[in-house]
């Protein structure tokens, strides 16, 4: 049974709640929380997240990409296209089907992400500092915790992608 906390006497926590987590998203976005040094921003959030999903999964074709990642293979194509360009992924020929295309993380690839994810390492070690590792811990739990019950939440509304999984 579901309980209306706003009915309990929760309605000023939860207005702070839902003030924080806009604030965070703003300050998100403006950051996009790029990291510290010279790779600050350099990478953006699609990007980051393509290129992440290419290196824990490995190569796949757009429409697997697509469906891995809970968006329209067009979206894919798109955000692919300046990674080709710059050389961070790869295109090449399934080895089953020669007519299919098939992406992959480039050396260069690899190398960029790793530099991205040190980055962004770093920043979450300088923004924490001052945190016991169980509060660290804690807040990566309660904040998977969060983004599960978003998705969950939009997935029953239909939202495509809403279903896939946070890590990526």
């Amino acid at each position: 049974m579901s309980m209306d906390m706003t009915t309990v006497g929760d309605s000023g926590l939860l207005d702070a709640l839902q003030h924080e987590v806009a604030v965070f998203a703003r300050r998100a976005e403006q950051t996009r929380l790029g990291g510290v040094g010279q790779v600050r921003n350099s990478m953006d959030r699609a990007a980051y997240l393509l290129l992440n999903r290419l290196d824990k999964e490995g190569p796949m074709g757009v429409k697997a990409l697509a469906a891995s990642m809970g968006i329209d293979s067009s979206t894919v194509t798109r955000q692919v296209a300046p990674l080709v360009d710059t050389g961070l992924v790869k295109r090449t020929s399934h080895p089953e089907d020669g007519r299919a295309v098939v992406l992959q993380l480039s050396p260069r690839g690899h190398s960029r992400l790793d530099e991205v994810r040190s980055s962004r390492r770093q920043l979450m070690a300088d923004l924490t500092q001052d945190w016991a590792p169980e509060e660290r811990a804690a807040f990566c739990t309660l904040l998977t915790r969060f983004n599960q019950s978003l998705s969950a939440r939009m997935a029953a509304q239909g939202v495509p992608g809403a279903d896939q999984p946070t890590q990526s």
